[in-house]
């Protein structure tokens, strides 16, 4: 093990990053050399993979299903797509792609070669019932248009969620029911426009308030009722105050977020939002110990991991590793990764596995190497079977392999044993992907940077009203509202992925009544941008507590030029509990 840190340059930025010894530790017990990318990079790159929320339609090519799929691949991408059902079916053998490796080639190259005839499932989304445009979706009912997610039932326009009935336009939400535009909120009911909230009812535009009910327009309150601006109200005083807010209009909305954005702004806030938290740095954390730069995670245990995000459950000795990691041990390069899984480096959508490397879409499967799409097997390299021995000669001989002929990307980068997949090679466009959410960028950095960009095509729908004509008042919507092309607010105004014009659905019409809310008017796309944009960061500085006279420091992801009110753990504990 070494003992001290050593500075390295990334490959890819050129910036230097440090290797800590926990970290050769942590290299050395799964047998890979170190990152040749700083941690960034490396999430970067990962994410260049995992497209949540691109979907298209194309045909199917391999059963007699003749309508078109929904799917995150564009019609454009020379790929073989399959139906879920079909691609799980008996029908076809995914061993029958198998290759012989070919040593005069670099690994890479071989391993897209195979992908590139290898049938992809149109979609991840298991155990569905009526949500045909639900992705990286488990168990979703009746739900549209919702992505990253776990057991939802009518949820709608909604990523990272699990848990959810009865909602829309959530992020990060767990646990809850009768939500709308909530962010970072757990075991709520009927909850709106709040932010990082836990165990509230019939609320509304509430920031970091646990255990409130009935509470308007508050932050950093605790176990409160009939509060209305962080004032305490009698019932009656607030039940009659609340009567005279029209809850239903657009306009009235747009105004009380604003005044929301003041309140927000005067909050006290904790330099990291945490529960149960020991020895670990990041944001957005419950039940993780000894863990650093670890984001958006929520477990039972989740412990001694670095450079994760989105991670669920159970997970031990986790390394740059998500979205969607869970119940697993040993993982590093990898998403959409766990379920019992141990030792499964560069991987995606590997689930009830051991010892897999540099394998997508494989399940229940023992000791793999750059395979595709294997269900049940061992011993299988690009998708030929071999027995253990002859396995294990090759796997040894490919990574010399890899390591004497890397494969070198078109600006120059090595990618040797240890990387993951390059991102030139992905099936997607930088700005289908959630690289371009959380690290976004703008075409012509993208294409310098080595990325694939997809143009927006010209607006190819037929809008027949815009959101500025939509009835202000929910109650003077027409049910026939639901046969209109909407065109978006943000139309021509915005170089986001705005997607010119939108519908509503009958069941999202339906949800609306039932919590109050009035109609949107942005699309889908607009309104994730916009709620991405109130986060913070996946990055850590080095700040003091802003409290006066405290000198305690810490790592938040708060940048050092924003204008929030940041407090240590203590201070904010005495100003808030």
């Amino acid at each position: 093990m070494n003992n001290v840190s050593e500075k390295k340059i990334c490959q890819n930025c050129k910036k230097d990053f440090i290797i800590e010894p926990e970290d050769f530790l942590f290299y050395k017990k799964i047998k890979v050399p170190p990152p040749t990318f700083c941690p960034e990079c490396r999430t970067v790159r990962r994410l260049c993979w995992r497209n949540e929320m691109s979907l298209y339609k194309r045909k199917c090519d391999g059963s007699e299903h003749t309508e078109d799929l929904i799917t995150i691949y564009h019609p454009d991408e020379k790929l073989t797509v399959y139906d879920s059902k079909y691609w799980w079916g008996d029908d076809w053998d995914p061993l029958s792609y198998g290759r012989e490796y070919d040593f005069s080639k670099p690994f890479f190259q071989q391993w897209k070669e195979l992908r590139d005839i290898f049938p992809v499932q149109c979609l991840s989304n298991s155990k569905a019932t009526n949500s045909d445009y639900c992705n990286v979706a488990e168990d979703s009912k009746d739900s549209y248009m919702s992505s990253g997610s776990w057991s939802i039932e009518k949820t709608f326009y909604s990523n990272r969620i699990c848990a959810i009935k009865d909602s829309s336009d959530l992020y990060v939400v767990h646990k809850s029911e009768l939500c709308y535009e909530d962010m970072f909120c757990i075991d709520c009911y009927h909850t709106l426009y709040s932010f990082n909230c836990k165990t509230c009812v019939d609320s509304y535009f509430l920031y970091d308030c646990h255990g409130c009910t009935n509470c308007f327009g508050c932050s950093n309150l605790r176990n409160k009722s009939y509060c209305m601006w962080n004032q305490q109200l009698s019932r009656e005083e607030y039940n009659q105050k609340l009567s005279k807010i029209n809850l239903k209009s657009y306009k009235e909305i747009e105004k009380l977020k604003e005044k929301y954005k003041e309140l927000y702004s005067k909050s006290i806030h904790q330099f990291i939002n945490q529960t149960k938290v020991v020895n670990s740095t990041g944001d957005n954390l419950d039940g993780v110990k000894n863990c650093k730069f670890c984001f958006d995670a929520t477990g039972i245990r989740i412990e001694d991991s670095k450079y994760i995000h989105w991670i669920a459950h159970l997970a031990k000795d986790v390394y740059d590793s998500g979205p969607g990691v869970g119940e697993a041990e040993l993982v590093y390069e990898a998403f959409d990764t766990g379920i019992g899984n141990y030792r499964n480096l560069f991987t995606s959508v590997v689930y009830s596995s051991r010892d897999i490397e540099y394998s997508f879409n494989c399940h229940g499967c023992d000791n793999l190497f750059g395979c595709l799409g294997l269900r049940s097997k061992k011993y299988c390299i690009l998708n030929k079977q071999y027995n253990k021995e002859s396995f294990e000669k090759l796997r040894t001989k490919i990574i010399e392999q890899m390591n004497n002929m890397p494969y070198v990307d078109k600006n120059g980068i090595v990618y040797k044993y240890g990387e993951f997949f390059p991102a030139e090679i992905s099936t997607f466009c930088y700005n289908e992907t959630q690289a371009q959410d959380y690290f976004p960028i703008t075409k012509k950095e993208a294409i310098k940077k080595g990325y694939r960009w997809r143009d927006k095509q010209k607006n190819k729908y037929q809008t027949t009203v815009s959101a500025e004509d939509l009835p202000d008042n929910l109650d003077d919507v027409p049910d026939s509202i639901i046969k209109e092309k909407i065109e978006c607010l943000n139309i021509g105004k915005t170089e986001s992925r705005c997607l010119s014009a939108y519908k509503i659905t009958e069941n999202e019409l339906k949800l609306y009544h039932k919590i109050g809310v009035p109609l949107p008017h942005l699309c889908f796309n607009c309104r994730h941008e916009a709620r991405l944009k109130k986060r913070n960061p996946m990055k850590l500085w080095h700040r003091k507590c802003m409290k006066e006279g405290c000198q305690n420091e810490f790592e938040t992801s708060y940048a050092p030029d924003r204008p929030e009110i940041v407090y240590c753990e203590k201070c904010y504990q005495q100003e808030v509990y």
